[in-house]
């Protein structure tokens, strides 16, 4: 996959028309399917599962014949309810089993595991800040479950070079992965990987039946590990400009609504907090990508501090700012997201439970 995602918001509003989920129900577990690359534009909140599932509607889908588009949207969602009760950078259910070491294989940061389909997703991941989710898992499987890694730092590493990095999301799936938010260890082999990268090798580690690689406790693959270094350069902190007789709407990195009260007069802040981006590290892609999808939100200016310094330094009262279970300290007035179904709220310990909720509410 050659290109790089847009960040011109009529372009964004062109993709979700481009949208074929009957196509994307039958192809999107393959690499060259007729996935939506919409994932970035919604982990940084320029749009939502709720307005993406309402422009696919308006098209005049039934939601049963798009049911498995929806279900995707749904986890997005899941994800984040699971992130508003559990601390998703933990083990959720299960400590995770079979670890020999905390850090990365240094064939899979140097993408050179020799599985094909899973190095080259790793390359693309450094180029353009994607991977198609079932590499993602594959990734993870070989990380967690050959390799013997713990999860939570190559979860890092991942996220760190991911455009549509959403922690919950990010976490969650880790953790499925490794066992440690299910009740079994998530395996793939060479076949399946083969399938679904259109590669066609053999004779490799993972070259084996499901039930022997379960049982395959050691491999010499993979064996030297690392730690990834996790650094985050934001801009310099400036001065900005503030109406103290005005609103202040407080964006983030998970909230670029260029919609959200759209209209009103207001001082538009992109606070990138140094604390933040020292727990959730990301790359200089990443937030270079968040600056110019900052753009699309007309009057906005980059703050780099604490949301405290930021209210203090400008004497800041009447604040607004949407929910996010990462936004730590803030203080004003709190806004919902754009949930698809906004009344399925809580834990549910997996998502068929979350989903036979929401499916009710929805009217499936």
């Amino acid at each position: 996959m050659e290109f790089s995602f847009e960040t011109d918001y009529i372009k964004i509003l062109e993709k979700i028309d481009l949208i074929n989920p009957i196509k994307y129900a039958q192809t999107r577990n393959y690499i060259d399917g007729a996935v939506t690359y919409l994932s970035p534009y919604i982990s940084r909140g320029v749009i939502s599962t709720q307005q993406v599932l309402n422009s696919v509607l308006q098209k005049g889908y039934t939601l049963k014949e798009i049911e498995s588009f929806v279900k995707e949207l749904c986890w997005r969602d899941y994800f984040q309810r699971v992130a508003q009760i559990k601390n998703v950078s933990s083990d959720i259910k299960n400590p995770q089993s079979n670890i020999t070491n905390n850090g990365i294989s240094s064939d899979i940061l140097n993408a050179s595991t020799g599985i094909e389909g899973i190095d080259t997703a790793i390359r693309q991941l450094y180029q353009i800040g994607y991977m198609h989710n079932h590499c993602r898992m594959y990734t993870a499987s070989l990380i967690c479950n050959v390799a013997h890694s713990h999860w939570l730092h190559p979860a890092q590493w991942m996220y760190y070079h991911l455009l549509d990095g959403d922690w919950a999301s990010n976490a969650c799936s880790w953790q499925w992965v490794a066992g440690a938010n299910s009740n079994k260890k998530y395996y793939a082999n060479q076949e399946n990987i083969n399938k679904y990268t259109h590669s066609n090798q053999v004779n490799t580690f993972l070259d084996l039946p499901y039930e022997m690689l379960e049982k395959n406790k050691s491999t010499d693959a993979l064996k030297i590990v690392e730690n990834f270094p996790l650094t985050c350069k934001l801009p310099e902190p400036t001065t900005i400009q503030i109406n103290s007789n005005q609103p202040t709407f407080i964006y983030n990195y998970y909230n670029l609504d260029p919609n959200w009260h759209l209209g009103e007069s207001g001082n538009r802040i992109l606070l990138l907090e140094p604390d933040f981006f020292a727990t959730y590290p990301v790359s200089s892609h990443c937030i270079n990508f968040t600056l110019q999808l900052g753009q699309i939100i007309s009057g906005i200016q980059v703050y780099t501090g604490s949301f405290e310094s930021l209210i203090n330094t400008y004497h800041l009262k009447n604040i607004y700012y949407k929910e996010h279970p990462l936004n730590l300290g803030y203080i004003g007035n709190q806004e919902d997201r754009d949930w698809i179904c906004k009344e399925v709220s809580g834990y549910y310990p997996s998502f068929f439970a979350y989903w036979k909720k929401i499916e009710k509410k929805i009217h499936l």
